[in-house]
């Protein structure tokens, strides 16, 4: 059997805190499969781990996934009775349907948001590399991200597509009353920040700056909106000319303390300062939020925002779920075909060897000037009686031990039709 689970916790099950502490760092991420496979029982593996969620898709060796579980716990040394509650387990054809719902957006904070699809990609890409996939997730993934696009194509679940990027742009309208006239710090460069700069430059944003641990990185993005680069080194110096900071990096550690934003107000001669982290782990010590003239606002804060792009899309999932439902089906009979395999590599296997036995003693009475036409005569008659004994000896012993599911399936499998 090819056993499929999914399990791992996301925005719905946990709050910010626990998925901080179960989120996987990019760069920890083929150790991490590495070690899994060596000590959580699974045959085959891949991990997504975002702001929002942080899920394993495995292909294990038994109906157990205690061992992939409880590896998952040792590994973040995070207590079993205390992640367990924030966790769901999905077997079977659930698992595969959960990575059809997640790649299509049905699972997101925002219904339909396109941005998650690429990063599954990516997970999938980089357990692809180090060889922690086979033929069961190779063959998911691929059909996921197929099904993620039929979604897109053949329903509206994708127009006027959002994120919590655009959400984080979108609660900055709400405190601006022009936001075009306002200077806007972007901390990091991936594509969070990058879909985040593509939404301010639609709203007429004027003044970017862009810092990140690479310039190259932050140019790129910077040039998006005729923004500036700088480096995270420089970032505290120029904090007191933002007064909206939305911030999204892979580091493990927050790169903006409270110290360093109580001198930017300072400066600012305390205008308040807009401030989205959509980070997980957080980029901004929670203490910051305590501060006067500082509105700080979490990926969870942003539930609110997120509620109201959801309604005109419900319609639209709908329809994705019935695309969803028949790509499973679709999916688990050929993981339930590749059952067979072994059964019918013997079935020709064996064939095999009676073809040649059979051949070969018929090469031979010909080579002693048999008449040909005997020699093929009684090729085919042994060929009849050694494929059919076997089969014939089996439905004999059904019949008597009164076994009609035997003789049904056995007129289906040799198409017989039906007994009258």
């Amino acid at each position: 059997m090819h056993r499929l689970v999914a399990f791992g916790l996301n925005h719905r099950t946990a709050p910010l805190s626990v998925r901080e502490e179960a989120a996987f760092a990019p760069e920890h991420l083929p150790e991490a499969l590495h070690d899994l496979a060596r000590h959580g029982g699974v045959n085959e593996a891949a991990i997504l781990s975002t702001c929002n969620r942080t899920e394993l898709y495995c292909q294990i060796a038994s109906n157990d996934s205690k061992r992939a579980l409880n590896w998952f716990c040792d590994y973040h040394k995070l207590p079993a009775s205390t992640i367990r509650s924030h966790l769901y387990v999905h077997p079977g054809s659930a698992a595969v349907k959960h990575a059809f719902r997640v790649a299509s957006g049905l699972d997101s904070m925002v219904l339909g948001e396109p941005q998650i699809l690429g990063q599954m990609k990516e997970a999938f890409a980089q357990a692809h590399r180090v060889g922690a996939t086979g033929k069961i997730l190779n063959r998911m993934f691929q059909q996921t991200f197929s099904v993620a696009k039929q979604v897109r194509t053949d329903t509206a679940i994708g127009v006027s597509a959002v994120s919590v990027a655009y959400a984080a742009v979108s609660l900055a309208r709400r405190i601006f009353d022009r936001l075009s006239e306002q200077t806007v710090l972007l901390i990091g460069a991936g594509e969070t920040i990058e879909l985040a700069a593509r939404h301010l430059r639609e709203q007429g944003v004027k003044h970017m700056i862009v810092a990140n641990r690479t310039l190259e990185r932050a140019q790129l993005v910077a040039n998006i909106g005729n923004g500036e680069a700088i480096t995270l080194v420089e970032m505290p110096d120029r904090l007191s000319e933002a007064d909206i900071v939305i911030s999204s990096t892979a580091s493990q550690l927050p790169i903006l303390g409270k110290g360093a934003v109580e001198r930017a107000l300072r400066i600012r001669k305390h205008r308040p300062i807009f401030m989205v982290d959509i980070a997980v782990p957080r980029d901004i010590e929670p203490e910051v939020s305590r501060l006067d003239d500082v509105y700080l606002y979490t990926v969870d804060d942003l539930q609110q925002v997120v509620q109201e792009n959801m309604q005109s899309r419900q319609e639209a999932a709908k329809e994705a779920e019935k695309i969803i439902d028949l790509q499973v089906t679709n999916f688990m009979r050929w993981v339930q075909s590749l059952d067979s395999v072994p059964t019918i590599l013997a079935l020709r296997e064996n064939a095999e060897l009676v073809r040649e036995a059979e051949l070969q003693r018929a090469q031979q009475r010909l080579s002693q000037g048999d008449d040909p036409v005997a020699v093929m005569g009684q090729l085919a008659r042994s060929l009849t009686n050694k494929f059919t004994h076997a089969p014939t000896a089996a439905l004999r012993q059904a019949d008597h031990d009164g076994n009609a599911d035997l003789l049904r399936a056995a007129r289906r499998l040799f198409n017989l039709g039906d007994d009258d």
